[in-house]
């Protein structure tokens, strides 16, 4: 399904807010709390809440106990700390605003800032300019081969904002994985022979397995896009011609060092032999949108998104420079169990006709989305808000609830709850961009399902019937 403009930016500035070291909210264009981050809950502390729809600037005013909690939080400066307030402007989208108890490092995390925030509008914005040109041309088009190829256009533009917004949550950890236990050497090795045929023949590829070979817990299509993302990494550093390495071992920690816990890990090491790492960039090589290579165009999202997906599955990277080169090592806890995928459910389409209660505050995703299930027989009533859709509850009298997560007022969550309360045994599906297990909700305890964001409309609509079919087997 392709996603409006406004639901994409939202989308990347969510997943720059939960990227963020320091405390921080997202406010939008009338400065209104749209989201926090779990820094800020921390800081705030659990007497303290700041909720969707609240007016950041009655947090310093007035007699509430947020306001009192933070004035005490100002007044407590004891010369060396106080808080510090930034807020940094996002055109329509709002501002970013961030707090601190301490000035230190302040230049370079607002400099941070600054630059996520910039290469989110820098990219969505060329992605932006291409679709519109696609529509404006889809419009001329003289015949249907002329429309199917803008069309193609507007479908790859799609991808490219989707491959963006999972580069900003795999960075800021809240990516949608499904971990399965890996034997590494057989990964590393299938995923060898493909390398061998991207990198070009100017690269030659050497392979070191340590046996016996040991298992993970990852999500093995993650784990390739890393080795990939490190692998085309090493080859540009070594312009396109060189000597790549790619190894694996088993790592005992006994004691902490530096951000790595004790523990027993299965390393895997990508090495080049090209000029190595400057000692002015090591220190900033994960940072996101920081690239040394922008006239290239390099977006600086590749090495972000590695740590972000090996900090998901619980590991950690290392880059340094070696004789000769560079190197990136993975560390990933070991795991038992025998290397079994999980068999994938096939989407069961609905047993009969469902009356649905679809609710986003997106209208082009509210239109795409309504016009999909009614295609597939289904009967749709719309709210763009959780508190409409309260309201028409009772009289569509739904059998689903199909609800966005992240919505301005009530959310996703806060509705269900509420609906479920007025209809017990109603059926849930909550869409989302960000990781299930990012969301805060029982999913075992509430029964209630998820789909990842951005999906077709088959996934849509297929879901729904999973669903139904899981209810009738039960």
């Amino acid at each position: 399904m392709l996603r409006a403009p406004a639901a994409a930016r939202r989308e990347g500035m969510l997943a720059l807010l939960h990227a963020l070291p320091d405390a921080a909210a997202l406010l939008d264009a009338a400065g209104r709390v749209v989201a926090v981050n779990a820094a800020c809950r921390a800081l705030l502390g659990p007497a303290l809440r700041a909720e969707p729809g609240d007016a950041a600037a009655a947090w310093f005013a007035g007699t509430a106990p947020l306001a009192n909690g933070m004035r005490a939080l100002a007044d407590a400066s004891d010369g060396a700390t106080h808080l510090d307030l930034t807020l940094v402007p996002l055109g329509a989208d709002g501002a970013l605003l961030r707090l601190s108890t301490t000035r230190a490092a302040q230049e370079d995390r607002l400099a941070l800032v600054g630059r996520m925030a910039g290469g989110v509008a820098h990219d969505f914005n060329n992605l932006l300019a291409i679709m519109r040109g696609a529509a404006e041309m889809a419009r001329r088009a003289p015949d249907h081969a002329a429309l199917r190829a803008e069309l193609q256009v507007l479908d790859h533009a799609a991808d490219r904002g989707a491959a963006l917004v999972r580069g900003l949550l795999a960075f800021a950890r809240q990516q949608v994985l499904a971990p399965e236990i890996l034997d590494v050497n057989a990964r590393v090795g299938a995923m060898a022979e493909l390398l061998r045929r991207l990198l070009g023949p100017r690269i030659t590829l050497g392979v070191a397995l340590e046996e016996p070979g040991r298992r993970v817990r990852a999500d093995p299509a993650q784990l390739d896009q890393v080795l990939l993302n490190l692998a085309v990494n090493a080859r540009d550093a070594m312009g396109g011609a060189g000597h790549i390495r790619i190894a694996t071992e088993t790592r005992l920690v006994l004691r902490a060092e530096g951000a790595v816990p004790p523990g027993r890990y299965v390393a895997i090491s990508v090495q080049d032999s090209g000029p190595g790492i400057p000692a002015d960039v090591l220190p900033r090589i994960f940072e996101p949108f920081f690239s040394t290579r922008i006239e290239q165009g390099g977006t600086g999202l590749g090495l972000a998104t590695v740590q972000g997906i090996v900090a998901q599955s619980g590991g950690h990277v290392l880059a340094e420079n070696v004789l000769g080169g560079a190197r990136f090592t993975m560390l990933l806890p070991r795991a038992e169990g025998e290397v079994v995928a999980t068999p994938q459910e096939a989407p069961t389409p609905a047993a009969g006709p469902l009356r649905v209660l679809l609710v986003d505050d997106e209208p082009l995703l509210l239109r795409l989305g309504r016009r999909a299930m009614e295609e597939a027989g289904h009967h749709v009533e719309t709210a763009e808000t959780g508190e409409e859709a309260l309201e028409i509850l009772d009289e569509a009298a739904p059998d689903l609830l199909v609800s966005d997560m992240a919505m301005p007022g009530m959310d996703g969550a806060a509705l269900a709850q509420a609906a479920v309360a007025r209809r017990p045994g109603l059926q849930v599906l909550l869409l989302s961009g960000y990781a299930a297990a990012a969301l805060q909700v029982d999913w075992a305890a509430t029964g209630w399902r998820y789909l990842a964001k951005p999906f077709t409309p088959a996934a849509l609509v297929a879901a729904m019937g999973a669903g139904q079919a899981r209810k009738t087997r039960t």
